[in-house]
């Protein structure tokens, strides 16, 4: 049924009960995961007083996407085949694009559950994938 998984992370924390989702459907299925980190190319600070250099935006979200990936691979079950991949973009959409790629059967990631204000302002990744994906998405709510 599931042959591969795409696992996205962005390094929060309590993103373990995701990881465990997939890691669990992996080693039931014998699929692999693909576990992507996006490095989002939107600086909110880049203005002229806004106190981060474009470079220095985008290395440490390189840095901070290579951490979160690594972070997840290592809490993956060992026996479970594992895809690591890197991306440059805005995150909901290098996922869409990612999973249409690599044809994955299913994506598993976690949400923060952001209601009111918090969540008009910043906005739900794990919602846009889940209204745009073209194939399952399961999303777990990350632990507190």
């Amino acid at each position: 049924m599931y042959d591969d998984i795409l696992l996205p992370t962005d390094g929060s924390e309590g993103t373990t009960s995701a990881v465990e989702h997939a890691g669990d459907l992996a080693a039931t299925y014998g699929a692999t995961v693909h576990v992507l980190s996006v490095a989002d190319t939107r600086n909110r600070f880049e203005s002229p007083t806004g106190g981060i250099a474009p470079e220095a935006w985008s290395e440490a979200e390189q840095e901070r996407a290579e951490e979160a990936t690594e972070a997840a691979v290592a809490a993956l079950p060992d026996e479970v085949a594992v895809e690591r991949v890197h991306r440059e973009g805005v995150p909901h959409a290098a996922i869409l694009e990612y999973a249409d790629e690599a044809e994955v059967d299913v994506v598993v990631m976690g949400t923060h559950g952001r209601t009111g204000l918090d969540h008009y302002l910043i906005g739900s990744v794990a919602e846009k994938v889940v209204r745009q994906s073209s194939v399952p998405v399961l999303t777990v709510k990350l632990d507190d």
